[in-house]
């Protein structure tokens, strides 16, 4: 399955600030992050219709970015996860299995995901075997 999220992908540098509450550093999600959560929650609910999916996941993101600047491509996932989690899945814990690309257009800036589930061997092995 796949869904596409439009507009340019956000770090989560731009989405989360923090504060000091007596001596201690407290995160929270900025004004404009609680409207990309909430956008890309209603892009999902109109491609995704159904129950949110169960089991152990494998979620591909490619970032769509309009140009090539600096980034660190590890910082992009999290609030997109987080907005598609009780709509596409039941919980972002699910996620067995995450692969991020980067690429670039610069017409359209976006965040396509592929999902699909996955088998999950448990079967403890030693290193070296």
């Amino acid at each position: 399955m796949t869904i596409t999220l439009l507009g340019e992908p956000r770090s989560t540098s731009h989405i989360y600030k923090y504060t000091c509450r007596s001596g201690f550093a407290q995160g929270y999600m900025s004004e404009e992050g609680k409207a990309l959560k909430e956008d890309y929650q209603w892009q999902a609910r109109s491609q995704f219709h159904g129950e949110p999916l169960g089991g152990p996941l494998s979620v591909s993101l490619t970032l769509y970015h309009r140009t090539k600047r600096k980034a660190d491509i590890d910082n992009f996932n999290k609030l997109v996860l987080d907005a598609l989690t009780e709509i596409v899945w039941e919980d972002d814990h699910q996620i067995e299995r995450l692969i991020v690309e980067r690429a670039y257009d610069k017409e359209r800036p976006r965040t396509e995901l592929l999902i699909k589930p996955v088998h999950v061997r448990r079967a403890m092995t030693r290193l070296g075997s």
